[in-house]
């Protein structure tokens, strides 16, 4: 699963992927510094690992992963080619959602491409250039819906709903922004339409800012376009998370607290991705290894168990299952099978986030 962090030059994207995966991404104080993307793959924060790994004395903690990749900025005109746009628009295309990092800082010795800072402009200098690409992807599929409507009747509701995806994309506004049925998210299923990926937005900020940023004016801003989309957004100072990222242990926590942060700004943004994708975390524990397991949201247990092992699946018996916090407060996977507090699940079970599992088989 890909997150494309997106946004225009020079507004702390590259920074942000940076601290996010310690890869050193070239970051400079001009224009499209970053061409090609840059790739990382970083672990899910998790502190259950910890506690667990202690529990068990476990040699080896594993973590769910994500991976990031650092697009080039974005500039108006890049749907007709502007600024390597079509390049760039085409790297936007592979990932599964959105982080879009918007400048809400001044300072008058980092460039801004437009000139001074405006979040819902810049914003929306992004967002015209994924949603003209998306017209032309859905005039695409409107004509070639209406060649094969000729000689089948059931393309007429392909038209109807690609016409209704191009009068809101006209419109200024994402494809996300509609409600579809289930059988409309059928027909969208092979579209890959760019302005219907998830998207979350960082407010960059100063570091004076960070202390109350959702009172700020320009982040005010961002929220309030964002409300538009149901989407998250997340307030941190990429210039801080650079220095959170290079430190660790107790000179972390201390600047932290005297940040008056409980976690980095960046954990708040691998966790919100995480969930943005429609993620979760099963989690299995032993004295070998105590490990994360990533899958989709109402994923069923022989699903899940085919993450660790596709035998596992084919063999699937059962799922024996506590909760984290059960057997934390319990202390041990014993005590906790003394309240009655350990479950056994069959094929229809529904995995919940959190739950500690140790499958049966038999192949």
């Amino acid at each position: 699963m890909k997150i494309g962090i997106v946004g225009l030059p020079n507004v702390g994207k590259s920074t942000m992927f940076n601290a996010i995966t310690n890869a050193g991404a070239e970051c400079a104080n001009y224009p499209f510094c970053t061409i090609e993307p840059n790739v990382g793959v970083v672990p899910v924060p998790d502190k259950r690992l910890e506690v667990l790994a202690n529990m068990y004395n476990a040699k080896k903690t594993t973590h769910a992963i994500i991976e990031f990749v650092d697009i080039a900025g974005l500039v108006k005109g890049a749907s007709k080619g502007e600024g390597l746009g079509n390049k760039f628009l085409s790297h936007i295309r592979e990932v599964d959602s959105i982080v879009e990092v918007v400048r809400c800082f001044e300072d008058p010795n980092i460039v801004h491409v437009d000139g001074n800072i405006n979040p819902t402009r810049d914003i929306e200098t992004i967002n015209l250039e994924l949603i003209f690409a998306d017209i032309e992807t859905v005039d695409k599929r409107i004509d070639n819906a209406k060649k094969k409507l000729k000689a089948d009747k059931k393309y007429a509701a392909e038209v109807e709903l690609f016409e209704k995806i191009k009068n809101t994309l006209e419109a200024g506004k994402s494809a996300r922004t509609l409600n579809l049925n289930e059988d409309e998210q059928e027909l969208m299923k092979d579209t890959y339409l760019l302005t219907m990926k998830p998207i979350l937005y960082i407010a960059n900020v100063s570091e004076e800012q960070l202390s109350n940023p959702f009172e700020d004016e320009y982040v005010k801003q961002v929220v309030e376009y964002a409300k538009t989309e149901n989407a998250e957004v997340i307030p941190l100072c990429v210039k801080i998370e650079e220095e959170l990222a290079s430190i660790e242990g107790e000179d972390k926590k201390e600047m932290l607290e005297a940040l008056g942060l409980e976690e980095s700004g960046l954990d708040k943004v691998i966790k919100a991705s995480y969930d943005l994708l429609g993620l979760m975390s099963f989690l299995t524990a032993g004295e070998t290894e105590v490990r994360a397991w990533t899958i989709k949201k109402g994923t069923k247990a022989p699903a899940a168990a085919g993450k660790i092992h596709t035998d596992i699946e084919r063999g699937f018996i059962r799922a024996e299952i506590v909760s984290y916090d059960d057997l934390v407060r319990e202390g041990s996977m014993n005590a906790a099978k003394e309240k009655g507090l350990v479950r056994s699940e069959g094929k229809d079970y529904v995995m919940k986030e959190g739950d500690i599992v140790l499958f049966r088989f038999n192949v």
